[in-house]
């Protein structure tokens, strides 16, 4: 059921390879897009293939699929499998007999194991071997980039891979394309937009959402297994998709549903009633959200309010801070307090405060500053309901 955008990842290639005029994609091409929009899927299924049918070799890594460990150590690894790949033979017989360090061209030893390691080769050492044993242009898909500011080795990793296309690229010539993609913008912007940042001076791009064209795609394939509800009314079906965010696993779950057999059973159009169960999903999702923010200690709902109402300007114990969550609580509230609480929201299952390895905070998922701007757009904020006790902790 998968919807391909070829054509999308086709102009992406185009840009990376330094083919279109007035564009900075051969410096690095940054994507964000929100959670659960198909971003992931795109760079594997659509913007991978058409990289490799252009003769590149491609690296791929997602920052989130194992997030307790180091990113930077996810990098250097993925660099690693790559190279592994790309000396076959020579590499099969070394790991057989025990053996990591695999001597390249009779000039570079690389131990596969240690990319990116004090002891090991430099991540530029490694993508410049990869790009010489594969003959092609290499590039690098990082997802969840932001992810990689959370620790040291990550940030190190990152100024690594600019000073790696410094190195490797050429005005008219481009060795290695980078594209870091991101759920979250805030986060994303990190990278590029400060004087230390490891991409300083590039631009954040909004990877395009799906939208009617997926929306065409899905009525089609319900026209053909069920001829009975011919013609689909395209426009509600857009409608619910909107409501849910453009997340296309949410909008597939939800047609399957309203075309159940095992359904409610109401004479309605199924259309209808995707709409209906889009607006459930909708209010399902700020129920909740409203549920962890009235499950929290007043300290931490204070620290909350203050990263929703600050954004990127958050500074969590400066006075003004501190002045804040002792008017919100009604309690005089101290820098050692403040940082028990923001621990406290860091260590919760899920998280719902992310630090960088400098120091900064902000709002895990991304979801909750649009939740909490509707709230104060509608004068709702702050959610008021049934307190739990405290007092004995």
């Amino acid at each position: 059921m998968y919807f391909t955008r070829s054509q999308l990842a086709e102009d992406m290639c185009e840009a990376l390879q330094g083919s279109n005029l007035f564009n900075d994609a051969p410096n690095g091409l940054f994507l964000a897009a929100p959670r659960r929009t198909g971003k992931s899927t795109f760079l594997q299924a659509d913007l991978k293939p058409a990289l490799e049918r252009r003769g590149v070799a491609v690296v791929y890594v997602d920052l989130w699929a194992a997030p307790q460990r180091d990113p930077g150590e996810l990098i250097a690894e993925a660099i690693g499998r790559a190279l592994r790949t790309h000396l076959g033979p020579i590499a099969k017989a070394a790991k057989a007999s025990g053996l990591e360090s695999i001597s390249i061209a009779g000039a570079l030893k690389i131990d596969t194991s240690k990319i990116g390691r004090p002891e090991g080769a430099t991540l530029t050492d490694a993508l410049r071997t990869l790009h010489e044993l594969a003959k092609a242009p290499v590039a690098l898909l990082v997802d969840e980039a932001q992810h990689s500011l959370t620790s040291e080795a990550g940030e190190s990793a990152m100024t690594a891979l600019k000073s790696a296309r410094d190195q490797l690229n050429r005005p008219g010539l481009v060795n290695l394309m980078l594209v870091m993609s991101g759920s979250d913008r805030d986060k994303l912007l990190r990278l590029v937009n400060a004087n230390a940042a490891p991409f300083y001076g590039s631009s954040i791009k909004h990877l395009p959402l799906l939208g009617d064209d997926f929306v065409a795609h899905l009525a089609a394939l319900i026209e053909n297994q069920r001829s009975d509800l011919k013609p689909v009314d395209q426009a509600l079906l857009t409608q619910a998709f909107q409501t849910l965010g453009h997340r296309p696993q949410f909008f597939i779950d939800t047609l399957g549903e309203a075309l159940s057999p095992f359904g409610s059973g109401e004479a309605k159009r199924f259309e209808s009633l995707v709409v209906e169960l889009a607006l459930q999903r909708l209010e399902q999702d700020r129920q909740q959200m409203e549920s962890d923010y009235l499950a929290l200690r007043p300290v931490e709902q204070a620290v909350i309010w203050r990263m929703l109402e600050q954004g990127p300007r958050f500074r969590p114990y400066d006075a003004e801070a501190l002045r804040f969550y002792s008017d919100k609580t009604g309690t005089p509230i101290t820098r050692a307090m403040a940082q028990k609480a923001m621990e406290a929201l860091r260590n919760r299952q899920p998280s719902m405060v992310w630090k960088s390895a400098r120091g900064e905070y902000a709002i895990d998922d991304a979801a909750m500053h649009q939740w909490y701007q509707q709230r104060v757009a509608a004068g709702a904020w702050p959610p008021v309901g049934a307190q739990l006790d405290w007092s004995e902790e």
